[in-house]
């Protein structure tokens, strides 16, 4: 049987531009030892899943990312944080 799925929409309130991830430069967001890709494009801040880089990032401003990072250190993630994702 086939599954049906929708087509993702991003979340109320996401109000940043399409970016253009084409030529982006993926870096390992743990020095090679975890499941994180992040790039730097168009003054935004992109992560990704490693295994599964072909699935849609998170895009971060300055901003959301600074947040997103101080509060993943004191062990809370919050995917809000990010509003959807590009």
């Amino acid at each position: 049987m086939a599954r049906r799925t929708r087509p993702q929409q991003p979340f109320a309130g996401w109000d940043k531009a399409e970016i253009d991830l084409t030529n982006a430069r993926w870096r390992s967001g743990s020095r090679g030892i975890g499941d994180v890709q992040i790039a730097f494009v168009e003054g935004f801040i992109a992560m990704r899943n490693a295994g599964r880089p072909a699935s849609r990032p998170l895009v971060f401003t300055p901003l959301e990312w600074r947040a997103f990072v101080v509060n993943t250190r004191h062990g809370e993630f919050d995917a809000g944080a990010a509003r959807g994702a590009v």
